[in-house]
């Protein structure tokens, strides 16, 4: 098997360079709007926003913001097939602008817009980011009623482009099979709340912006088994240091990723070659987390009655029993924008 990565140099508001209904899948983490990092590149796109700033109109700036964001929500349901799944890591965010301190609720102004453009809303995940002290005070401290609650999660909003995907033919089945994840995995994954340790957003020794909007791998790598299948192409239209591309690399889907900086090049790079030792060690980690479940699930239930056809191990349902993992081979780089990843033939 071989999957295609195309890093494309442009602005996501006219991906121009995607092809209509050809994304199987969206995972991204957008500019954060009244977030003050993003001041600078939001008055960039609209002067306007800039001058609401300036005049202390917070909700007209947060409004103008999203405004700027909308386009790029239109393209992803453009581009994404009938069935598609777009993911939309975001957090609110609180500022002070004059005198005026309040929440900015960038999650449910996403998901008003995107209910507009026809996508349907389903459960979202709450990602607790332990990243905040416990003494991290907000307001009056320890005096009422001046106190404020402090953010230490943020949203990771689905949608889906109409009802559920088909798979019609027998061998878009047989992938579908071989793209399962375990029971246990299930159980983990599909809860609304995660537990993920976030990323340092600070690059160093590069002349870009002081900061990505990261997340981890294993959001990214979640998300991707979680709503594809093998050989989907993913898409980022805010890919930043490339972490959804290097975690569809590692899950054996195609992906296009969109970066308007042309600094963030030599970091995403850096991270595609290593992409083959990161694929091999999360699959043994997954293997192994499965084989001490099903340990510890047969000494207290009972022997499990499916076997992987595979790995010849024992899994809990029938739906598990064609699973497996694409393990990357080689990392190739075509061009300077292109890249591939052969995997192995056989698990």
């Amino acid at each position: 098997m071989l999957t295609t990565h195309d890093l494309v140099l442009e602005n996501a508001q006219n991906m121009n360079s995607v092809e209509n209904l050809s994304i199987d899948l969206v995972v991204t983490s957008c500019v954060y709007p009244i977030i003050e990092l993003w001041d600078t590149l939001f008055t960039e796109l609209n002067s306007e926003i800039g001058t609401a700033l300036s005049n202390s109109n917070g909700l007209l700036a947060f409004e103008l913001m999203h405004k700027e964001l909308d386009k790029i929500w239109e393209e992803v349901h453009r581009v994404l097939i009938p069935g598609g799944i777009a993911c939309i890591n975001i957090g609110d965010a609180v500022r002070t602008i004059g005198k005026d301190f309040r929440l900015y609720p960038n999650h449910t102004r996403i998901v008003d817009y995107c209910s507009r453009l026809g996508f349907n809303v389903l459960p979202c995940i709450l990602w607790k980011k332990p990243t905040n002290a416990p003494n991290k005070f907000m307001g009056s401290g320890m005096l009422p009623p001046g106190a404020y609650v402090t953010l230490e999660h943020e949203y990771i909003l689905i949608f889906r482009k109409g009802g559920k995907r088909e798979f019609k033919t027998e061998s878009e089945k047989l992938i579908r099979r071989k793209s399962a994840f375990f029971w246990e995995e299930r159980n983990k994954w599909f809860s609304d709340t995660w537990d993920l340790k976030g990323v340092s957003q600070i690059l160093k020794n590069t002349p870009t912006r002081d900061r990505s909007a990261a997340f981890p791998f294993e959001l990214a790598y979640r998300l991707i088994n979680m709503f594809s299948v093998l050989t989907d192409t993913v898409l980022d239209p805010f890919l930043g240091t490339g972490t959804t591309m290097i975690a569809a690399m590692a899950s054996g889907r195609n992906s296009i990723g969109i970066e308007i900086d042309e600094n963030f090049k030599d970091t995403i790079v850096s991270r595609m070659e290593e992409v083959v030792k990161l694929s091999q060690s999360r699959i043994n980690e997954r293997i192994e987390n499965h084989l001490n479940f099903v340990k510890l699930r047969e000494a207290n239930v009972g022997k499990l009655k499916y076997i992987n056809e595979n790995y010849n191990f024992p899994v809990m349902t029938r739906q598990e029993t064609q699973l497996c993992f694409p393990i990357a081979q080689n990392f190739n780089k075509i061009s300077e924008t292109q890249y591939q990843v052969l995997y192995h033939d056989t698990p």
